[in-house]
């Protein structure tokens, strides 16, 4: 009997909303597709909210597709990676890390930043208590945290 291997999905959820931000999330999912593993990046999907809502006439409905194609790619995937740089990670990010947790899925994060929310020098309870111990700062961390989980250990 001849078993395929699927490869794991990794959701990567990361702000959008910049040149810079765009930019670094492509390199993080060519990346992340280089160690073996299908990627779901939302912008790929959906495009530039800035530029659809310019096209749409119904805005309200173009939030709830684009709500709802993420909420199907929390869903769906094996693994999400958070990508949490910036003074205070961004919302959407925080609001899909805490469904993929809640959904059992293994959580990533990757912060580059040095900064933190905290007085005490760490993120908030919630991001980190999600993540544990699957945070990485540098790619060569997360190419060791993501690897972990790459085959079943069925």
């Amino acid at each position: 009997m001849t078993t395929i291997n699927k490869k794991k999905l990794v959701y990567i959820a990361a702000p959008l909303f910049n040149e810079i931000e765009w930019n670094r999330n492509t390199e993080i999912k060519t990346f992340v597709e280089s160690l073996g593993f299908e990627v779901h990046l939302p912008q790929d999907k959906a495009g530039r909210f800035s530029d659809l809502s310019k096209k749409s006439d119904n805005i309200k409905l173009l939030r709830e597709s684009v709500f709802n194609n993420d909420l199907k790619g929390v869903k769906t995937c094996d693994i999400i990676l958070c990508l949490l740089d910036g003074r205070v990670p961004d919302e959407g990010t925080c609001v899909e890390l805490g469904m993929a947790y809640v959904l059992g899925k293994i959580c990533v994060g990757y912060k580059t930043d040095i900064r933190a929310m905290g007085k005490d020098g760490f993120d908030n309870i919630m991001i980190t208590e999600s993540i544990k111990d699957n945070m990485a700062g540098t790619l060569d961390e997360l190419k060791t945290i993501l690897l972990k989980f790459k085959e079943d250990k069925k």
